[in-house]
């Protein structure tokens, strides 16, 4: 297996049916076909309500998310309301020549006033011309974020086609919680098509290099577009102990490939509630193929959802020595 050699970390730094298929997937309601991850129990298309002592992850590529996107209010509009099912989303592929992408995202998201999105974005990364750039959209009011723990794998043997993003997360407990919140690393990655395997041999010492980078974190979710299913994962995939949300099925419109998924690992992350899936927003909104969904993005979100107390479960706060 060739491996990352002295893998170094440096620094840098969005209506009625609508409500009714978020009460049918609160109760329950399953997208026929669809299997998940080990320990997985639930998968819908419309992630149940978010609230309570949960969050809610999700990871998506929005295809070629820049400035013609931004252009198409239908394809806007869809996007804004996919992102308001979740607290924290790692996006792949902001390509765009402008640094304003992502403040007119948050604009969307926030116009109505019940949220308060924020983001963290990584540089400019690809061996070619055509640039792409790592985000993490989030509510500020479920999760914060150190941005000064914010930082792009430095990957000495040129290995990866676009370095990972690594964020630093804590879940938002409110002030009467005498718990302690769930705090987590995430790896944001998009692998490049043409050279998958490489990559994947690789993403195994990145997990093991963001678990020992010195902020004692055990929770590390590595998260994103990896362009294969969860049978063909390399070296990442014999990892002990790892596992993944969703599992042989598509995570696009199409039908047809895997590209979105989440990895952790089972016994380090008991804070994941064992729900989770693919948002097939094509079919929530109702949209066809061609004319709507392909507009939006052919990747499809995925997400999990994971307990706000650190262990899974709230337990009293250490007391002061005597």
């Amino acid at each position: 297996m060739k491996k990352l050699g002295s893998l170094a970390l440096a620094a840098v730094a969005l209506v009625g049916g609508w409500f009714i298929l978020q009460q049918l997937a609160a109760n329950g309601w399953k997208l026929p076909g669809l299997q998940l991850g080990p320990g997985t129990t639930l998968s819908t298309t419309v992630p149940p309500p978010r609230g309570g002592d949960t969050i809610r992850i999700a990871t998506w590529n929005i295809q070629v998310f820049g400035e013609a996107k931004l252009s198409d209010p239908a394809a806007m509009q869809v996007i804004v309301s996919v992102l308001k099912n979740f607290d924290l989303i790692a996006i792949q592929e902001v390509r765009a020549q402008s640094q304003d992408v992502l403040p007119q995202l948050i604009a969307l998201l926030n116009a109505d006033g019940q949220y308060q999105y924020d983001y963290v974005i990584g540089p400019r990364l690809g061996r070619t011309s055509s640039k792409e750039q790592y985000a993490y959209v989030f509510d500020m009011a479920s999760v914060e974020v150190d941005r000064y723990q914010l930082y792009t794998i430095n990957d000495q043997d040129d290995l990866l086609h676009r370095e990972p993003l690594v964020g630093w997360f804590r879940a938002r407990l409110a002030p009467e919680k005498q718990a302690q919140a769930f705090t987590f690393s995430l790896v944001n990655i998009h692998t490049d098509p043409d050279e998958v395997d490489r990559e994947l041999n690789a993403l195994d010492d990145v997990f093991f290099a963001v678990q020992g980078d010195g902020r004692n974190e055990d929770d590390v979710l590595l998260l994103g577009d990896v362009n294969v299913n969860e049978k063909n994962l390399g070296e990442l995939g014999k990892i002990s102990g790892l596992t993944w949300v969703v599992a042989n099925t598509p995570t696009n419109t199409r039908g047809d490939a895997h590209y979105d998924n989440m990895f952790f690992h089972s016994a380090a992350t008991p804070e994941f509630t064992g729900r989770g899936g693919v948002f097939d927003f094509m079919r929530a909104f109702n949209l066809k193929l061609e004319e709507g969904a392909l507009k939006v993005s052919d990747p499809l979100p995925v997400w999990a959802e994971f307990s706000v107390y650190e262990g899974g479960q709230p337990g009293p706060l250490a007391a002061r020595p005597r």
